[in-house]
């Protein structure tokens, strides 16, 4: 595979790792009260403070991996990380659940993990990239 072609592939990729944290943040942006709605559903006060955070870390996180080279993407992608694992605990806490809730907790929360990892992986790409090129 070319480098054009794998540069193109590693940029799909990590679109494909953004887009649920994209639209989430557009959606909030959009719906504001809903985005309030939210937050208080989960506890979280105060509610402008969270809501206005969640957006900030949602599309800033997204756009640094997306467009920022090296140690800002890695940036980036971590704040993804740490925000999508904060975000699963608070959401989805299967492990006080029962029946169908609990099987759905759970399927999310395992499938949250996968993000986490993915991101992880981009930011151990990125923050090393530098490195990588003065070997090169």
């Amino acid at each position: 595979m070319n480098d054009a072609r794998r540069a193109l592939l590693y940029w799909l990729a990590r679109a494909a790792l953004c887009l649920a944290f994209v639209y989430s943040g557009v959606a909030k942006l959009l719906d504001w009260s809903g985005a309030l709605a939210e937050q208080a559903h989960f506890g979280l006060q105060p509610a402008a403070l969270f809501a206005a955070a969640t957006i900030a870390v949602q599309l800033g996180g997204s756009a640094l991996v997306l467009f920022a080279p090296g140690r800002k993407a890695a940036c980036g992608a971590l704040a993804l990380a740490g925000f999508t694992l904060a975000a699963t605990l608070i959401g989805h806490a299967f492990w006080r659940e029962t029946g169908m809730d609990r099987f759905r907790d759970l399927n999310a929360f395992l499938e949250h993990i996968g993000l986490i990892g993915g991101f992880v992986l981009v930011a151990l790409y990125e923050g090393t990239r530098r490195r990588r090129s003065a070997l090169a």
